[in-house]
């Protein structure tokens, strides 16, 4: 009995931030609950890396990675009141 394995590569859009106290945070969109953080933009990259990987193998539904179009930054104004 002969068994193959297939190799799909996938790229999957990445969202990096950097909260308030200077912590990279990254987050895959097309994986609820993909994220990660890191000391620095390499650290973080590397670290999201591993974490598709684990939420790849431990999902069992085939995800396929959407097309990115953008990212925009949007300013509201928000009225306070007391």
């Amino acid at each position: 009995m002969c068994l193959f394995m297939e190799e799909k590569i996938l790229d999957f859009t990445v969202i990096i931030e950097k909260d308030e106290d200077g912590v990279f945070v990254a987050s895959v969109p097309d994986i609820q609950g993909c994220h990660t953080q890191g000391k620095t933009k390499e650290e973080v990259l590397g670290r999201i890396k591993e974490a598709i990987e684990v939420c790849l193998e431990a999902d069992k539904e085939e995800i396929e990675p959407m097309n990115f179009v953008s990212v925009e930054r949007v300013r509201v104004n928000r009225v306070l009141t007391s």
